[in-house]
């Protein structure tokens, strides 16, 4: 399997760390904390998952990679200025916030929405201490809030999808529903409608996102009932999707069948013999916010009580590069291309609430 590359804006943006350089400096955040970062002699910043788990191969590793360098850049190594600490359940994410801190960290990331009351307890508890969350606002000021436009990305992702089913049905599988999710849902199916108001949309969501065997499970009927493009924004449970989508090309190469992932470019779990089954993915700048802000709390400037929002605008999500083996995958590079420049230059805004 030939390695394939992100969308050029976005893969840029990752390389470089450019993507948050609007972020701003700190207007509201603990001044005495930042200066007290300056003057440490070591800087010590750790992350806390949700229950997909550092290896999910989407939301949560993408934020450890995003760690891993930060680490790179400073010579830093896991156990050694930069650490994680994995949740089994939503009972532990209080209890890690904590274990983190008092083990002398700078900077503690939450990761996932699902810690946004964790995070809102812990850090009024530890005043000193700096917290930061993804895809979640808690109004402190000593956390930093990042969110991103999940819709945009997800809306591209419905372009292409709309543009690739010869069956005129498509599904779409979440994990747990909530805002972030349904930014996802939002977009996916406002970009599907925008290119054929006629097809068939599949939503469904498992209510987990660490279990694969419920995303098998959706995957199969929706494949089963005729769709043959199925985009997930379920992290860990999204690997039942790629397990059946592979199954299935497995049992017959010639069956056209797509899935589409998400957070990351999941093409790696798409492999199929000589073909690849992954259309292309919805992308999320989370490693590269995660290194800016432990590079910001690090330099003195860390941004708490603020949030931060990326979009496409601000080169924070994109598309994934289109899979070759769709025969047309030029109609599909034009439409998303089109689309990008809508969503930049404010000519369409694209809703983040399910209509």
């Amino acid at each position: 399997m030939k390695k394939r590359k992100f969308g050029l804006a976005l893969s840029l943006v990752l390389a470089a760390g450019t993507v948050l350089s609007a972020c701003g400096s700190n207007d509201k955040g603990n001044d005495n904390a930042a200066e007290g970062d300056k003057d440490k002699d070591s800087f010590q910043v750790a992350m806390v998952t949700d229950v997909g788990g550092v290896d999910d191969k989407s939301f949560n590793q993408s934020a450890w990679e995003g760690l891993k360098a930060f680490g790179e850049d400073n010579g830093l190594s896991k156990g050694n200025g930069i650490d994680y600490l994995q949740s089994q359940s939503d009972a532990d994410y209080a209890t890690n916030l904590n274990s983190l801190t008092r083990q002398g960290n700078d900077l503690v990331f939450g990761i996932g929405f699902m810690m946004e009351g964790a995070i809102s307890e812990i850090s009024q508890q530890q005043t000193d201490a700096h917290f930061a969350i993804v895809d979640a606002v808690v109004d402190q000021p000593n956390v930093a809030s990042i969110t991103f436009k999940e819709q945009e990305a997800s809306f591209l992702a419905g372009v292409a999808a709309a543009h690739a089913t010869q069956s005129k049905k498509i599904g779409f599988i979440g994990g747990v529903e909530g805002e972030v999710i349904g930014r996802f849902e939002a977009g996916f199916v406002d970009g599907v409608k925008a290119v054929d108001p006629d097809i068939e949309v599949d939503v469904q969501y498992a209510g987990a996102f660490d279990k694969p065997e419920i995303g098998k499970t959706i995957a199969s009927k929706m494949y089963s009932s005729g769709a043959d493009v199925v985009f997930h924004a379920s992290g860990g449970t999204g690997a039942g999707l790629f397990s059946e989508a592979r199954d299935l090309k497995e049992k017959d190469p010639e069956k056209y069948i797509w899935a589409i992932g998400v957070d990351s470019d999941q093409s790696a779990e798409g492999a199929v013999g000589d073909h690849n089954i992954v259309l292309t993915s919805a992308l999320k700048g989370v490693s590269t916010a995660v290194q800016d802000i432990s590079t910001k709390a690090k330099e003195g400037n860390f941004p708490g009580g603020e949030t931060t929002v990326y979009g496409l605008k601000e080169d924070g999500v994109g598309l994934a590069a289109i899979n070759e083996e769709v025969e047309n995958k030029a109609e599909i590079d034009a439409a998303v291309e089109e689309w990008t420049a809508k969503i930049k230059n404010g000519e369409y805004t694209v809703p983040d609430t399910v209509k």
